[in-house]
């Protein structure tokens, strides 16, 4: 009966709301922002030459990204493409180019809305999210808390079981190791990371996952060349598909859609409100809240534009038959057969790591909440991390329908949430975008500094935005 109920209220959120949500979304951002994402494309790339500057106070704007893509790069770019394949067609994969490539300008508004509504907690590190940008920029109390519930449950009770379903069963599909086995390592090994703190997961983070992106990067790069030939064929294939020209292809636009934007969005995340949470965490250089959107929208594209096309090109390319394989198996056997015996012991391998930063970030995610679902005490936590933990573990020994579903439905909610709030903020996100252009412009770097005018106009942390705060290192 619940398997019912989630799918029905699936049907709903994905079928009539969240589609058109997304795209009216992304274009409306694309258009007020003045296509940022493509006007300013080479900025992105020259914000990271000093992303390791920081402080005592919050992680760099490199380990930021690092910890968003953490949770991005996961289930969603090995298992969520082979699904979207496997349900929507080559033609999936184009709808996944799109929703990242208009979702880039939602990734930059909720990233600098983020950042802007930071502030320090017990321990003077930064925190934020959009709970905070509900409860400060709207002054919506309800509207932060409805939030937090949201991300309570999809980042601390959900989205962890996904991941530990696909590391469990890729290494029982490689190594034939039992799921009960995998499911106690992952939920010891994740209590050591999430136990340190914020700071002990971003650096994690920062080791793990450029190591393992430009492994899987090579791999990938490796077919392609070995296959140039018929690259043309693929991406003639993805495109026909997408809009139905091919006469296979035209019943099947419908599914290719829906399995594009939700795979897409499910991997790089743009305007469900998670990636905030890492973005206000950072110590920004520039010293500007929308430095931190150019950060995020560069983790967008490298997520889907990159890592997703990845493993579209290895499966498409493998010749495999698409309805005789599900899930991570799907992306095992195509590189096995393109690669050898070792193809699918290295999806094992990438799957872990990139499974395993894809939990720890996620608890960080959920930690914001804590605080507005009154959650933020010794025996609140306790709970929580247990709950966190035992989720891990059930993910393991579930099945593929069970934690999808799931998964599904908390990012819907969310997201739906999310859109809403930064839509409502969007004047503010306009004024940081040409505030920062302009310093730009000058051939100045970036520096946003609060008047008090300004923090009572914004409802934004007292000195957070200061002459000290903000100062050119």
């Amino acid at each position: 009966m619940i398997n019912d109920i989630v799918n029905f209220a699936n049907g709903i959120l994905w079928g009539y709301v969240l589609i058109p949500l997304l795209l009216i979304a992304g274009i409306w951002f694309t258009v007020r922002l003045r296509a940022i994402q493509f006007r300013h494309f080479g900025h992105m790339f020259s914000v990271m030459k000093n992303s390791r500057t920081g402080d005592e106070h919050g992680i760099t704007s490199f380990q930021a990204l690092c910890t968003s893509l953490a949770a991005r790069v996961g289930t969603g770019n090995l298992m969520g493409v082979a699904v979207a394949i496997s349900l929507g067609g080559p033609g999936a994969i184009f709808w996944m180019w799109v929703i990242a490539l208009i979702g880039m300008a939602t990734a930059f508004a909720e990233s600098t809305l983020g950042q802007l509504y930071k502030e320090e907690n017990h321990d003077g590190n930064y925190r934020g999210g959009p709970a905070f940008y509900m409860l400060k920029g709207l002054k919506s109390p309800k509207l932060a808390l409805l939030f937090s519930v949201c991300l309570f449950i999809g980042y601390g009770i959900i989205f962890s079981a996904p991941q530990a379903f696909s590391i469990a069963e890729a290494l029982q599909y490689s190594y034939n190791i039992e799921p009960i086995f995998t499911g106690t390592f992952l939920t010891v090994f994740s209590a050591v990371i999430v136990l340190g703190g914020m700071k002990k997961i971003a650096r994690f983070s920062e080791m793990v996952v450029p190591f393992m992106g430009a492994a899987y990067l090579l791999v990938a790069l490796w077919v392609v060349f070995t296959n140039l030939s018929h690259i043309p064929g693929v991406i003639s294939d993805i495109v026909s598909s997408a809009l139905g020209f091919k006469e296979a292809g035209s019943g099947m636009i419908g599914a290719a859609i829906m399995q594009g934007i939700k795979r897409g969005l499910y991997s790089n995340e743009a305007g469900m409100g998670s990636v905030p949470n890492a973005a206000a965490a950072a110590t920004p250089y520039p010293p500007h809240p929308a430095s931190q959107g150019y950060v995020q929208m560069l983790g967008v594209f490298f997520d889907t534009i990159v890592l997703c096309s990845c493993t579209a090109f290895i499966i498409l390319l493998s010749g495999i038959e698409l309805d005789q394989t599900f899930g991570i198996q799907l992306t095992q056997q195509a590189l096995e057969n393109e690669v050898g015996f070792w193809g699918s012991d290295f999806i094992a391998l990438a799957i872990f790591f990139f499974g395993f930063t894809s939990i720890v970030a996620n608890f960080a995610y959920a930690e914001n909440a804590l605080p507005f679902i009154k959650m933020n005490h010794k025996i609140g936590r306790i709970v929580f991390t247990s709950v966190f933990l035992g989720m891990i573990f059930y993910g393991s020994i579930a099945t593929l329908g069970d934690v999808i579903g799931l998964a599904d439905l908390a990012v819907g909610l969310m997201t739906v949430v999310n859109i809403v709030a930064i839509t409502l903020l969007s004047k503010t996100i306009i004024t940081l975008a040409k505030d920062y252009n302009r310093h730009i412009d000058k051939g100045e770097i970036p520096r946003f500094i609060a008047s008090k005018e300004q923090e009572r106009e914004m409802n934004l942390t007292a000195d957070i935005w200061n002459e000290e705060n903000t100062r050119i290192r």
